[in-house]
């Protein structure tokens, strides 16, 4: 039987800040590698960045090692940093708060797409394995006195280090943290510990909020007394679409092959997102604060665009086909058909996207009121795109068919993500083609805009979720297309041809809260004109367009 000679806990914290830094760390100095020289200067810039992580590690360690705590603490940071080396390894993604976020508020289904033997592997040789060693090994502790005494010099010591070193290589260091912040978000356990504490925080600040209502002065314009019949405006938020891969974009694969022959649609060129991950681009493009202006704790006391609607006297519905609408859609009717049980259009605990066009027939004959209706796609959700659409829908081979993006070519991702998008192009084309067949009888119109974009291995990221400031543009850069039949055009006095001119003009999702409402003829103090992107496209516009002609 293994018996372990047993040891003194500053050696245990010493051993453990080393294995922490060099066996859950390789992403960071596969990146400090990359950014360093492989001279004289850059190997001392290395070793010095090493020593100070050391350190640092080793006196947070050192402040825990006491009987109850030791054991179970580096049990629990083995466990999890196994986990967050494995996502951080595989996929390329940075973990800082919204990352953590994204992970929170995430469902079984996404979870169990990300599951693999590969994290197994990783979660047993380096969570299971070193804990197991660590319990087997006794630890000699002094008298509480001794020890606290022991615990005061090795501090004082491991300072000394990180003092030391930042003295000798300041102008170095001081360069490479200041031009690389990504850093910081590479260090494990670091960066989970302080992205989980930033999200906490973010809850206790949004739970001591008060709930703040917008738009109370709400109210549809005069102009709706002119319409003559009911009106549908469905809004699809899309899932991990960027606007590169859209064959109607300018993509050079045909993606959209349905969405071209489309009469009337209009593709907008130059479209940005307000987050790169679900969990804030999906709230903040519903709020009316704007990127640069949006709070995560705030919009969670705050009302949105759904709810200055629904007070409008619209009648406004949520149906949603992936992890919920994040708040937005607290207040409104809510259909969620992703779990439902059609032989068909659901397998595997998941329902592809044609689930949320199931019904609508039926639903357009008995419309009574004016609507809106929100369908919230699973769209080109990662990693497992081939999970996304029916195999008929394959149109470029071979296909990556494992989660495990990194063990399959780049090829194969884009081809399996580009198979997401034909089948997206099918999912909004039938959609349109459903309302335009009903426009004798009930003006409809159709918005898109993709919730965030996606990465397929440029600068070897992969999926989403990288820090706003550090992603590329294919998590930011997404699609946004409309169409509007002939009769909302008449109704809602909407140039198309305006519009087409326009698709190059820069936008953002800052414009959805403002250009639905000035869409929708809702009259209030929290629209604002400059950020409709429909404004100068409608009325008065509009009329002058006409006489004109």
């Amino acid at each position: 039987m293994l018996k372990m000679k047993a040891v003194r806990p500053e050696w245990v914290t010493l051993i453990a800040s080393t294995f922490l830094l060099t066996a859950f760390n390789l992403v960071l100095w596969q990146h400090l590698f990359e950014i360093t020289t492989a001279d004289g200067k850059g190997i001392v810039m290395r070793v010095a960045f090493g020593a100070m992580i050391l350190a640092a590690f080793n006196i947070v360690l050192t402040l825990l090692a006491f009987r109850p705590v030791m054991k179970p603490v580096l049990t629990l940071l083995f466990m999890v940093s196994a986990g967050v080396a494995y996502f951080m390894s595989q996929y390329g993604v940075l973990i800082d708060a919204g990352m953590f976020r994204n992970f929170a508020e995430t469902n079984a289904t996404e979870v169990r797409d990300l599951l693999s033997i590969k994290l197994l592997v990783y979660i047993v040789l380096l969570g299971v394995l070193p804990s197991w060693l660590l319990w087997k090994t006794p630890i000699n502790y002094r008298r509480w006195h001794r020890e606290l005494l022991s615990k005061v010099l090795v501090s004082i010591a491991s300072a000394a280090v990180i003092g030391g070193v930042a003295l000798i290589n300041y102008q170095g260091l001081s360069s490479l943290f200041r031009n690389h912040h990504e850093l910081r978000l590479m260090v494990v356990p670091s960066n989970y510990i302080g992205a989980s504490f930033g999200y906490l925080r973010e809850q206790v600040v949004s739970a001591q909020q008060p709930f703040v209502k917008i738009g109370e002065d709400a109210q549809r314009n005069p102009a709706w007394q002119t319409h003559a019949r009911k009106s549908l405006t469905v809004l699809v938020v899309g899932e991990s679409a960027r606007a590169e891969n859209f064959g109607i974009l300018g993509y050079n694969r045909d993606t959209t092959p349905k969405l071209n022959k489309e009469a009337g649609l209009i593709a907008f060129t130059d479209v940005h997102s307000c987050g790169t991950e679900t969990a804030v681009s999906v709230p903040c493009m519903f709020s009316n604060m704007g990127r640069q202006d949006y709070d995560a704790s705030k919009a969670k006391n705050e009302e949105g665009l759904l709810d200055v609607l629904k007070r409008a006297g619209l009648d406004v519905i949520w149906r949603d086909n992936q992890s919920g609408c994040k708040g937005t859609c607290n207040r409104v009717t809510i259909e969620d058909v992703s779990d439902l049980k059609d032989p068909v259009l659901c397998a595997n605990s998941e329902c592809r996207d044609e689930i949320l066009l199931q019904g609508l027939q039926q639903f357009i004959d008995k419309l009574d009121k004016d609507t809106v209706l929100v369908l919230h796609q699973m769209g080109s959700h990662g990693p497992e795109y081939f999970k996304r659409y029916p195999k008929e829908y394959e149109r470029f081979t071979p296909v990556c068919e494992s989660n495990a993006l990194n063990n399959c070519s780049r090829e194969s991702i884009v081809n399996g993500y580009d198979n997401t998008l034909v089948y997206t192009d099918h999912v909004l084309s039938t959609l349109i083609d459903l309302l335009r067949s009903n426009q004798d009888k009930v003006d409809t119109a159709m918005m898109y805009l993709s919730d965030h974009g996606e990465s397929l291995g440029e600068f070897n990221l992969f999926l989403h979720g990288t820090p706003y400031m550090l992603a590329p543009e294919q998590q930011k850069h997404v699609a946004m297309l409309a169409w509007f039949s002939d009769s909302y055009q008449k109704s809602f006095s909407v140039d198309t041809h305006c519009l087409e001119q326009g698709r190059d003009k820069p936008l953002s999702q800052d414009n959805l809260f403002h250009s639905m409402l000035g869409l929708l003829e809702v009259d209030s103090k929290v629209y604002d004109p400059q950020l409709d992107m429909f404004a100068g496209c409608r009325g008065a516009a509009i009329n002058g367009v006409l006489a004109k002609k």
